[in-house]
């Protein structure tokens, strides 16, 4: 047996020895045991934490016959609270109350400092009460008592308001003493599985995570994984994945969030102490980040508590992960901020691993297209043109002009077609370090790399000033999407004809100025119950910026075909 298990206290013996205060009591005590003994039974029943917390409140409250009970969880410094479950106050009642108490001062707070039972005949007259916030409901009668759970304080039950007017009475705190103890042992089970089952969740979120990053998909997608998983197994508001940006500080590069967000692409700037901590390789862990005088992002406004993890793996800091909490919610525990650190750890590891697997790809890659610009050279071209001369040749012999004619135009057919391929063997030997940075180049060196698979190249037309009015998050986001668009028009629409069109002279619907990318084919549409993937990765990647994606009619006879358009802000 370890020494966890010898210091747990036995049931039946605390049981027994709560019972034990009963004996010698008057009849009208000993005649509520049967009600003690139910109320026990039901405090004991379940596992899940704060359904046990609400069942105590209710419980004592009837045991009590008291119209309001609370549990004040004492955080993990013992200074405060960090969850307080309440029994008889309603919802308009609590929102009108606003923010929970938090433990510091008043008769909570005393209780914390001094955890003995406090009964009180009107507790606005002791000199420990700190009054009630506006919209609290009146109360006079007061009775709290201590729960522990294996020895020590794990919080403070208390009650209010006795029904009918009265005091709460010897009888009252004897068998609340009974029921806090029992709770301690209900609560102690539950805390036991409640931290298990949240070690499963975190392990298998860790494993969703790897295997996200090392699938071989999209970066961007895969970090969007890491950002979702973190916020849901945080219970957060938001999770963030921050990267190192390329002028210092760290860059906002996939977010989680209930609500549509702007702050992909934001920067949070190197002379902030958080940045340097989190590069530095340490946590930071703060109660309330719209208050921190580190935080001086505005988008921290809105936060509350906030973990913000380093993603470090080797002594390497790849960039760091935060999960706040909405102002007012609780704190996180130090279970919490353990089992946070080690799947950021994970994460940390899969993003190396996942780096390491692209590089092995990307030299792959390079190396087939290396191979296929000399094949292209070497033997497409030069036959396409010694296929030329002949029939030059062929067209210098020829006594008839339509002849003539129908053979100088295949020639000059060649000529482009030639012109094409070399235009493509140049896209394909540039490397990522010679990418151009204008957006109209990029956009066209997309379609000149198309036009290799696709045995043609698409059309395309530019609207706007591109180069000069369209951000680079956007611009790198735009390029993704045309990517993935004529990807998916290759490999499923069977097209003979496609367009491309960038206009950056639209408006968009919340009346912002916009770019907008259309990629229309001729080809057989969107199949019904086909894949969705990537459409649905063009719309997270528009949305992410504040704009949208969709599809419409194509360019082939009676809208054949199909046209997706991705559009985001400037």
């Amino acid at each position: 047996m370890t020494a966890a298990a010898s210091d747990a206290p036995d049931p039946l013996e605390a049981a027994t020895q709560a019972t034990r205060s009963l004996q010698g009591l008057s009849t009208e005590l000993t005649a509520r045991v049967p009600q003690l003994l139910e109320a026990m039974r039901s405090v004991g029943t379940g596992l899940e934490l704060h359904s046990t917390l609400d069942r105590i409140c209710e419980t004592a409250a009837e045991l009590a016959d008291a119209r309001y009970a609370a549990i004040g969880v004492v955080d993990d410094e013992g200074e405060g609270l960090s969850d307080f479950v309440t029994f008889g106050v309603d919802e308009e009642t609590a929102r009108r109350i606003g923010r929970r108490p938090d433990g510091h001062a008043g008769l909570l707070g005393a209780l914390i400092r001094d955890p003995q039972t406090i009964r009180l005949a009107d507790l606005s007259t002791d000199p420990r009460a700190a009054g009630f916030p506006p919209g609290h409901p009146p109360m006079r009668t007061f009775l709290g008592v201590p729960i522990r759970v294996q020895g020590e304080i794990f919080g403070n039950l208390y009650l209010a308001e006795k029904r009918g007017g009265g005091e709460f009475n010897d009888y009252d705190v004897h068998m609340v003493r009974v029921l806090a103890t029992e709770a301690g042992i209900a609560i102690g089970n539950a805390r036991l599985y409640e931290a298990a089952r949240q070690r499963e969740r975190w392990i298998d979120g860790s494993v969703a995570v790897t295997t996200a990053l090392l699938s071989g998909g999209d970066a961007d997608d895969a970090l969007t994984v890491v950002a979702e998983q973190a916020r849901r197994l945080a219970d957060a508001d938001a999770g963030i994945v921050l990267l190192p940006a390329e002028d210092g500080g760290l860059e906002i590069v996939a977010v989680s969030s209930p609500r549509p967000t702007k702050s992909l692409g934001v920067v949070i700037p190197p002379e902030s102490a958080v940045v340097k901590e989190l590069l530095d390789g340490e946590a930071v862990f703060i109660s309330d980040a719209s208050t921190d005088p580190r935080m001086i992002s505005r988008l921290t406004s809105a936060y509350g508590p906030s973990m913000m993890l380093p993603l470090q793996s080797g002594g390497r800091v790849l960039g760091a992960l935060a999960t706040p909490r909405v102002r007012g919610d609780r704190q996180f525990t130090e279970a919490e901020r353990t089992l946070a650190t080690q799947f950021a750890s994970q994460a940390a590891l899969a993003l190396m691993m996942a780096d390491a697997q692209r590089d092995r790809e990307r030299l792959a890659v390079y190396e087939d297209r290396d191979r296929i610009a000399r094949d292209l050279h070497d033997l497409v071209i030069q036959r396409l043109f010694a296929t030329g001369m002949m029939l030059e040749s062929a067209q210098r012999r020829s006594i008839v002009p339509a002849v003539r004619e129908g053979v100088g135009k295949a020639v000059d057919e060649l000529d482009v077609t030639i012109q094409e391929i070399r235009t493509a063997i140049f896209a394909l030997q540039q490397g990522p370090a010679e990418a151009p940075s204008g957006l109209r180049t990029r956009v066209l060196r997309e379609i000149n790399m198309a036009a290799v698979p696709l045995g043609f190249k698409p059309a395309h037309r530019f609207l706007g000033a591109i180069d000069s009015t369209v951000g680079e998050l956007t611009g790198k986001n735009l390029i993704a999407a045309l990517r993935e668009a004529l990807s998916n028009a290759f490999r499923h629409a069977e097209a003979d004809r496609i367009e491309v069109v960038v206009d950056a002279t639209v408006t968009l619907p919340d009346g912002s100025a916009g770019v907008r990318l259309s990629v229309a084919d001729d080809g057989i549409g969107i199949p019904a119950g086909g894949r969705r993937s990537g459409l649905r990765n063009l719309a997270r990647r528009a949305e992410s910026l504040g704009g949208a994606s969709w599809c419409g009619p194509g360019l082939g006879e009676d809208g054949g075909g199909t046209t997706v358009v991705w559009e985001a802000p400037l």
